[in-house]
Formats: structure tokens, sequence, C-alpha cells
């Protein structure tokens, strides 16, 4: 038998692992430790198990370990849950306002409420008293599952409201989804067990909730968004912005990104910007929910054949897709790394014709069990590159496993992959990747010495070095189609220029030292100010810089204590270069001035070097690292880690198009 001193320990336990669940999982901002909050769960446990009879059903211990359940059971809604119409257009969604307002028959306002319509599984809870006593899916509106063993499982569903005054009964409504994030994971997991994947959060979510073993969903990354109320007219609100504010106050956890409008002009720019902002969230929507902000005027709208004529959802395209993988082909990058890319049957997905994919590197491709021939998913969702999800089991007859090759495709030289690393890499320091590749970019903002310039040049054996080039003639030049003596003299100018107009940190940039791109340069001229001191610094000395890590200042340390290396350093010297830092580092004022901005992937229309100049070229700094500070990711095709780590921090991703919107000042 329980003493009171243990009876009270219990409830104190209850009431701060409630607080901490709520400020976790509804208010986004934690007060203590994961490690803490599961002292104090295991704390509440250890004492329900020694005293059985002080367990309660809205104990945060009781979300999980249910038995198996059996088929499950229908359950009537206590009010209808409708389904929305749809509108695709600016026009369409003004013909429904003006619908509305016409059905009024008066002049009076009309302010709509948006929601971002989250792709997940809508559900329906009823609470007795502030307890959750029944949590069901939508089935047809009317009736649908009990789900409730599965839904307690949920951390952000709250097993009692917050509060004081709080209704007999109350439907809450909202919508079970899996983060993207959580839903990588999740089919990762499956991938390797052999099983099939999910295509979509939203399948994954679906499948989790109905799961026969409580413990299962409670093993899956579910959440919810709460987006209105059923039966509660006994709480005498006027407006459907009063329910979320109702909500709010009382636990449940409500879309941060709603927003009320006292026009549709304004409500069709929210679903204009969230068409192409969405790809910054860590869950999917594929579309805006609209509905008329007052409880009266919804009324008086009315229903027609179970749709409200109150509300519309704004949809936009799927952002995935199937189709077939035709071929996986490599692409041989500046550094000798070769990466396996997936060339489709076109498809649309998320309003883009898609033909070409990431596939990461071969350990992914195989852990998936990706095969040439199969019917694939195609992913948008979080991503701006896409990229193939998995397979569509069972494997299409005759589809072929990818294997690495063994030479490069470039100069057959036998591949490497290095010890420690996901990539294969070409080692040949005289292969195109690395030869013809740092011309390439070395070049870019040289006028009159484009790619298709270089690459004659390198074909008929004129230029195959960095030296080469600024030993480039306008005699040379004029023996290339497409040069006459002044355009090949300007050539020649516009490069001997260039040997003033490069800074420091940019010839460092293009020199293709290992992990050495526009933002760590910098940090090294910044730290070293000259060529011969970062030649003569050590590994440990070179990681004293910013943002360098001990495996990027043993690879920079390596390059130098190459003969070849230092002979190129000392030819471009001789040749004019500079290899001293000068006023170029002062920070620059501008539209972006106080934003850092992290780079990551492959751009098409800039390299990664060009975009960062063009956003320090703004007044915003650059930076290797992703923080919660980091004003946005620019993403490129094979993002790698930082992606996951800015979507966790909730950092905005950007794509190649945002970057030049924001660039222009847009």
């Amino acid at each position: 038998m329980a003493t009171k001193t243990v009876d009270k320990r219990v409830e104190e336990l209850r009431e701060q692992l409630d607080h901490h669940l709520y400020r976790y999982h509804v208010l986004d901002d934690p007060e203590i430790s994961d490690a803490e909050y599961d002292r104090l769960f295991d704390e509440l446990k250890a004492l329900e198990d020694e005293h059985p009879e002080l367990i309660a059903p809205d104990s945060p211990t009781q979300r999980v370990g249910a038995p198996v359940s059996g088929r499950f059971q229908k359950v009537q809604h206590l009010t209808p849950m409708g389904s929305l119409e749809k509108v695709t257009t600016d026009e369409a969604l003004e013909k429904w306002a003006g619908d509305v307002r016409k059905r009024l028959e008066s002049d009076e306002p009309v302010a709509f409420v948006t929601e971002p319509k989250i792709d997940g599984l809508a559900i329906n809870l009823t609470y007795e008293g502030g307890q959750l006593a029944r949590g069901a899916t939508r089935g047809d509106g009317y009736q649908g599952e009990d789900v409730t063993v599965n839904l307690r499982t949920i951390p952000s569903i709250p097993l009692k409201m917050r509060g004081d005054g709080l209704p007999p009964v109350a439907e809450v409504r909202g919508e079970v989804y899996m983060p993207i994030s959580g839903f990588r994971e999740l089919n990762e997991r499956v991938a390797e067990l052999g099983q099939k994947l999910a295509p979509n959060p939203r399948n994954a979510a679906a499948g989790s909730l109905r799961q026969k073993d409580s413990s299962i969903t409670a093993s899956r990354p579910l959440a919810v968004w709460m987006y209105g109320l059923g039966a509660a007219e006994e709480l005498g609100l006027a407006t459907h912005w009063e329910a979320l504010e109702w909500l709010r106050e009382h636990g449940f956890r409500t879309n941060p990104f709603s927003e009320r409008h006292d026009s549709i002009e304004s409500v069709a720019e929210v679903c204009r910007l969230w068409e192409t902002k969405r790809i910054e969230l860590d869950y999917e929507i594929d579309g805006i929910v609209i509905k008329v902000d007052s409880y009266d005027q919804q009324r008086r709208l009315s229903e027609l054949h179970g749709r409200p004529r109150w509300a519309r959802a704004y949809k936009w395209a799927p952002m995935t897709a199937q189709t077939k993988l035709l071929q996986i082909h490599i692409r041989v990058g500046r550094t000798g790394a070769l990466n396996p890319w997936a060339q489709l049957e076109p498809v649309e997905v998320g309003g883009v014709t898609v033909s070409n994919a990431t596939l990461h590197n071969e350990d992914d491709i195989n852990r998936k069990d990706i095969r040439v021939g199969d019917t694939v998913i195609v992913q948008r969702a979080g991503d701006v590159i896409p990229q193939v999800v998995g397979p569509v089991l069972p494997h299409a007859k005759g589809s072929r496993r990818f294997r690495m090759p063994k030479n490069c495709p470039l100069c057959g030289a036998e591949i490497v992959r290095p010890a420690g690393e996901a990539m294969h890499r070409c080692p040949n320091p005289k292969c195109e990747s690395r030869g013809l590749e740092t011309l390439i970019n070395w070049v870019w903002d040289i006028d009159g010495v484009g790619e298709q310039a270089i690459r004659r040049l390198w074909r008929e054996g004129i230029v195959t070095s960095l030296p080469d080039l600024y030993r480039l003639t306008k005699e040379q030049l004029m023996e290339l189609d497409g040069y006459a003596e002044i355009s090949a003299g300007n050539a020649v100018s516009a490069i001997e220029q260039s040997k003033q107009t490069m800074t420091f940190h940019r010839v460092l940039a293009g020199l293709n030292i290992p992990d050495t791109g526009w933002v760590t340069a910098r940090n090294l001229a910044a730290h070293f100010g000259s060529i011969d001191k970062l030649m003569q610094a050590t590994q440990e000395e070179i990681q004293e810089a910013e943002g360098i890590g001990p495996g990027r200042a043993e690879g920079i340390a390596e390059w130098f204590s190459d003969e070849e290396n230092l002979k190129l350093v000392r030819e471009l010297r001789d040749l004019g270069l500079r290899f001293e830092t000068g006023d170029e580092l002062k920070p620059v004022e501008g539209p972006l001035s106080g934003q850092t901005y992290v780079i990551t992937g492959t751009l098409e229309s800039f390299t990664r070097d060009e975009a960062a100049q063009a956003l320090e070229a703004k007044g915003a700094k650059v930076s290797n690292s992703v923080s919660k500070k980091t004003a946005g990711l620019i993403v490129g095709e094979e993002p790698g880690s930082k992606l996951k780590k800015a979507q966790d921090a909730g950092v905005p991703v950007l794509d190649e198009k945002a970057l030049q919107r924001l660039l222009a000042g847009s």
C-alpha cells in the first residue's frame, strides 16, 4: 500500500513530466535535457511498478506497451468530419470567394484563415472532462476506426487538457503525420531488413497508426497538428481563429504558420508563397486549407453533400512519383569523386518534370536494393534535388544490380575507395576530372575564356595546367574557331588582368586542395595572411583556423607536403598571381549583412565558390557549418548531411532559384 509521501511524489512526477512533454512537443521549447526527462520518467515508472494501484490512464508511462489489439472497432463521430472541395488556381479561389459573398447576401466583411494542409491522416479525438477518452480515424466522415491505444503513444497528443473550466465533452480534430527526417530513417531501417519501403511520409504515417501492436506505433516518429474542434458548442467561440487560440491554450499543438486574412487576395498570396517554401519544412504539405473565419457565417453557408461551402483546399502537385529507372551513370567530380546518378523515364514531381535524380553512393544504392529496370519512387519532398527513395517491390523482371566500375570512366585509372569514406575516387592527378575541371572552375570569372574554349585548349594540348593558362598567347587562341584577333587579344588581356583581381583566397580556392572551397580558403587566408606561412604550417596549426577540423587540416597539410603542388604554387607566384591578403577580407556592407549562409551540394548555374562570392558581395557571411543561427542552407545536388542538420535545426532550405531571388533582392 502506497504511503501519502509516495502518492504525493507520483503526482509531482506526473505533473512535471506533463509539463516537460508540453514544452518539448507543443511549444518546441524544452526546459530540461532528454537525460533529465528520462530520469524523471524512470523514477515514476519504478514507483508505479512498485505500487500498481497508483497507475492512472493519463500517466505519461501509459503511452506505450499496450497489448496486441484485435480488429479495430468502428466508432461514431459526435459531429461529421466533412471533406473539402479543392481549387488549384487563383481564378478558382477568387470564384469561390465570390460565391461565399453571394450566398451571405450582404456586404458584411468576410475574413479567412489559412493553414498548411498536412499530408497525413485525419483523426478525431474525444475528450471527456478534459481526459482523452477516444481517438479515431476520419473513416467515411461519420464513423472511423477506434485507434485510441495507438494515438496514446504519440507524445504530442495530450492525454489530458491543460487549464481550468474544461468542457464535459469536446472533439478535437487534427492530422497525424511523419516528419520527413523520420520517414527517411524509417525507410533506411526497412531497407536494411529487406522489407517494402513506404512510398511517402503519408503512407508511412497511416501504416504506423493502424498497427495492431501499439508498441510498433510507439517506435515510429509520429506527430500531430491539431486544426479544429468538432462537438464543443458550449465553449462559446465565435470564430475559427478563436478556436485555434483555445486549442493552444489547452495544450494542443497547432501549426505556427496559420494566418488570418481580411481579403482573398492575401489568401492567394499565401498559397503561392508556400508552394515554393514548403521545401523548407520537415513535414509534407500538399496545399493550403482556407476557411471562412466566422462560425456564424459558416453556419449560414452550410454544406453540400458533406462538403462545407465555407472551406476549400488549395492543392499543389504531389512531391513523390513512381517511374522507371533506365540507367545509372557516373559523373567524376573535380576532386576525383565518382558520383552515381539516375536516368529516369520523365515524370512530373511537385510540378516539375524530372528525368535525372540523385543516388548518393554505391552503399546507399545497394542498401536500398535499387536496380536498373526497376520502377522506383522519386521524391522532392524536403529536397530541392530529386532523389530516388527506393524500388517499388517486387523487382522488375530482368532488373540489374548496380556495381561501381573498377576503372575511371574518364582516364581509365583503377578507382579506389579510401578507408572510412563512402565515395569511390579516381586517384590519377592527371585525370580530366582534376586537370580539366580545375581549369574550368578557375576561369569562371575571367571574361572571354569560357568552358568550351578551355575544353578545346585541353584537347589540343595547349593548356593542360594553370601555368599554361597564364602563358597562353593571342596567336594560340586565334587558332581556335570563334576567336578573331580582337577577341583573342581581349581574352589574353583578361587572363593577365586576373593576376591582380584574383584575391589570395580566390587563388587558394581554385588550386583543388582537398576540402578547400571558397569558405575554407577565405578562413585560411584570413588566419595565415600569406602562402609562405600556410606552406610552413603544421597540421595542428592549420586546425587553428576557423571551421577547420582534424580531417580537413590533415588533407591540407598533405597537399602542401607534395613537391608537385609546391612547384605549382611557385610557378603561379612567379607568373604574378597574388599569394598574400590585402583589404579584400574586410566585411562588405549590403542587404544581407548580419546573415550567415551555408552552401552544400552541386549547383547548376553557379559553382559553390561563385555562390559564396555572390553572397559575400551582398554583405552575407558564408560558413561551412550549420547552426540555429544560420539564415539559410543553399542546397544543390547531393547535399549530404548538412541538409538533415538544417532541417533538424529548423534552418530554411533554399534551392538555386531561391538563391537567385535572394541575390536579386527578393
